[in-house]
């Protein structure tokens, strides 16, 4: 299945899909010294939220989708050199309203939780 939504994201920062298919998506990512907050080489959240949250753009994979809003929990910290992935599935619904559900996993282990409320427009947002 062919990724027809945010096309220029950076693959480093936000993951690199390893399966698409329709309203299912899973993104992995390799957090990197660029993403450490401190010595501990503990990760910034955002990053794991930008990772879940592209998870959930390609699993709805629409050109024009846009994030409304997001309920999310950090469940466990992640360190330089771990590998996550993200898992989104797009909840049962019609209209131009997708509610995506997204977890991020380290291994078996549950990291993060999300829910997205993402938009499918008829124009780009910025047009």
């Amino acid at each position: 299945m062919k990724i027809d939504t945010h096309d220029r994201i950076n693959a480093e920062l936000c993951g690199t899909p390893v399966d698409l298919a329709d309203g299912v998506s899973r993104v992995e990512l390799t957090a990197t010294e660029y993403m450490a907050v401190d010595d501990t080489k503990l990760v910034h959240g955002g990053f794991i939220f930008g990772l879940a949250d592209y998870a959930a753009m390609i699993a709805v994979n629409h050109p024009n989708v846009v994030l409304g809003a997001a309920s999310v929990k950090f469940l466990k910290p992640i360190a330089v050199g771990e590998t996550v992935v993200a898992e989104a599935v797009v909840q049962p619904g019609e209209g131009k309203k997708k509610i995506v559900k997204a977890d991020v996993k380290r291994g078996d282990e549950i990291v993060f939780e999300g829910q997205f409320t993402c938009f499918t427009l008829d124009k780009h947002v910025l047009k």
